[in-house]
């Protein structure tokens, strides 16, 4: 279980495919200490389980492991030596929930559709598919690449379903949604609750 509060953003050092799965090596700033063997660790919003990890100069590195259908449903499949990741280390009891309850389990793929600047801060506007608007509400919660936000504004028509959230310049700074263009495909995790209450009023009806 995470917050969607991002605590660092690190770099992925290695990209290699062995035995069916994709081998991620991330460098990170967060102290050797903070990780043990098969901790669960959020990248960009994705859940994953630390399978190797040892210090680094700048903190620690680690490795972890993402199967094809990971690969296939989120944007890590996208991801190369270089590229940054939003990370966050697993909730533990009596830790602050300054954000909202994530699971790191993405429902989908979005699109970044239009970014337009107002003031320092940025309003961003997602394209979602019809199926997912029952999900979405103003001032409701939504994952963006690991990022816990506030919903804006929802546009919950058809084909032409939409949704937008506004980045204040510190978001923008500390996370990698600062770097997005229209166009880009993000990681979406929908706010739980939203979730069982629409499975709730499914089986009312």
């Amino acid at each position: 279980m995470f917050t969607g509060l991002v605590t660092d953003v690190g770099r992925i050092a290695k990209v290699e495919d062995t035995n069916g799965l994709r081998r991620l090596t991330v460098r990170s700033q967060y102290r050797v200490d903070q990780l043990q063997m098969g901790a669960s660790v959020m990248h960009s919003g994705v859940c994953l389980t630390l399978v190797e990890f040892g210090p680094d100069d700048a903190g620690s590195w680690w490795v972890v492991e993402a199967i094809p259908e990971t690969l296939s449903r989120t944007n890590l499949g996208q991801l190369v030596e270089g590229s940054m990741v939003n990370l966050e280390l697993s909730l533990k009891l009596g830790d602050e929930l300054g954000g909202h309850l994530v699971y790191g389990h993405v429902d989908a793929l979005a699109k970044v559709g239009v970014i337009a600047q107002a003031g320092g801060s940025k309003v961003y506007r997602v394209r979602i598919s019809a199926h997912l608007s029952k999900f979405f509400a103003e001032k409701g919660s939504v994952t963006i690449d690991g990022v816990s936000l506030t919903v804006s504004a929802v546009h919950a028509v058809g084909e032409e379903a939409w949704f937008e959230v506004s980045l204040i310049p510190h978001t923008l700074q500390v996370t990698t949604l600062g770097e997005l263009k229209v166009g880009d495909q993000v990681n979406l995790e929908v706010d739980m609750l939203a979730r069982y209450v629409a499975r709730m009023l499914e089986v009312r009806t």
